[in-house]
């Protein structure tokens, strides 16, 4: 990893979509291990899966995991924490707007 470039690579992953009554849900699982750090984007290869209604779709597709620089890492690690507490400044309340 480079301190001001990005690196690319292909792994092998197994993209699963729930589209049941009591899940509703997308995962991805790479198959070859690799480990997603910081900064990292992952972008899975191919056409949009679609679950029927009660039914679970696993295929094996690609993923072409981007690796962020070494600045980036670290400028994540640094703003995630503020990110994380812009997500706590909610309430949840009884009261109705006005």
């Amino acid at each position: 990893m480079g301190l001001l470039t990005r690196t690319r690579e292909e792994a092998p992953c197994t993209v699963e979509v729930s589209h049941r009554f009591e899940e509703l849900s997308a995962h991805v699982r790479l198959d070859n291990g690799a480990i997603i750090h910081p900064g990292d984007a992952v972008e899975v290869q191919g056409p949009e899966i679609m679950a029927p209604y009660g039914e679970v779709v696993r295929e094996k597709r690609t993923a072409i995991i981007t690796r962020a620089s070494g600045v980036e890492r670290m400028w994540t690690r640094m703003t995630g924490d503020l990110e994380f507490m812009e997500l706590c400044e909610f309430s949840f309340s009884e009261e109705a707007l006005q």
